[in-house]
């Protein structure tokens, strides 16, 4: 099979141009047909001490037939360009589509959730990649059921003066600036981290601006200043498969460090568990968390893992 590359100013088969530029790519792989192609970057990727990585995204093939040839030849660009290490799949970095859904499980895709064929992990595996990090979505389906630290915790931040409101409508650009805030500072130590500007992370959610329902996104505020916010959102894929809203998602939960937000998490998740419950949710999702965060402990203690999911890499010397 024969590939052709483009630079982030032509445009490709069968793919959206302005992904290019916008997702800042370094060179895009296409067949003739457009249905076979990944993307990928070195320039402006995350960090890896003693690595030069090299990330392959965009991807999308039509067989496991097809995906061994396209991914063999992403990994020897990248080796051309002096990357050590290659990362997959991952749209440039991990404020985008990243990783291969590798346990289905029995429950449905919910909203928002990054799918994938069930071959993806073996066009991974036979192309020479070994996991790298693994995630899970974790599924609670006993909201009644509280953290005993929860009223202790709640009591201490009272005392010190936190305060937790729910996202305004009315500023809504605004407070997703206070989100990103505490986001830049919460997820700087985390794995792969790479900065984005304000900009880029608005744009994600202006999209969802209709779907976001604010009493299900908490923001904690410190003498008006925000340490600490919960995102969820309700399940619409429910609800294009003809059924009732049942469940909602909870996507992100972050909080700025130090010992004076101690249990800020443990609160938030609790009052979320509670309005969902107060207004007729039966189940609630912990999205897409890294099995190496301590946010996992508190998913573990309300419910059991339903879905897992793998990035990949391969050594490139």
């Amino acid at each position: 099979m024969n590939f052709l590359s483009f630079s982030p100013n032509q445009e490709p088969p069968g793919f959206d141009p302005r992904l290019l530029v916008s997702h800042q790519v370094d060179e895009h792989l296409s067949d003739e047909s457009g249905k076979n192609h990944c993307s990928l970057w070195w320039s402006v990727v995350p960090g890896i001490p003693g690595e030069r990585p090299g990330v392959i995204g965009h991807f999308a093939a039509t067989s496991l037939e097809e995906a061994l040839p396209l991914l063999a030849f992403a990994l020897a660009r990248l080796r051309a360009t002096g990357c050590t290490i290659a990362l997959g799949p991952m749209d440039g970095n991990t404020w985008r589509r990243y990783r291969v859904l590798t346990e289905r499980g029995e429950e449905p895709p919910f909203f928002m959730e990054p799918d994938n064929p069930d071959w993806w992990s073996d066009a991974f595996l036979l192309s020479g990649f070994s996991s790298l990090a693994t995630y899970t979505s974790s599924l609670v389906d006993d909201l009644s059921r509280r953290d005993p630290r929860v009223e202790r915790a709640r009591i201490r931040l009272e005392g010190e003066g936190i305060q937790i409101r729910n996202l305004d409508p009315d500023r809504f650009e605004d407070d997703l600036r206070r989100i990103y805030a505490v986001s830049v500072i919460s997820f700087t130590g985390n794995f792969l981290y790479t900065p984005v500007p304000e900009s880029a992370f608005i744009a994600q959610y202006l999209p969802y601006r209709d779907k976001i329902r604010p009493e299900f996104v908490y923001l904690a505020e410190d003498r008006g200043e925000p340490v600490g916010y919960l995102f969820a959102i309700p399940d619409y894929a429910e609800a294009q498969r003809g059924l009732p809203m049942r469940t909602l998602i909870g996507k992100t939960l972050a909080s700025v460090p130090g010992r004076r937000y101690g249990g800020l998490g443990v609160v938030l998740t609790d009052l979320l568990h509670q309005r969902a419950q107060s207004m007729g949710f039966s189940r609630v999702i912990h999205a897409l968390q890294y099995e190496g965060n301590s946010v996992r402990n508190m998913s573990e203690f309300f419910g059991r893992v339903m879905r897992r999911y793998t990035l990949f890499s391969r050594r490139l010397t």
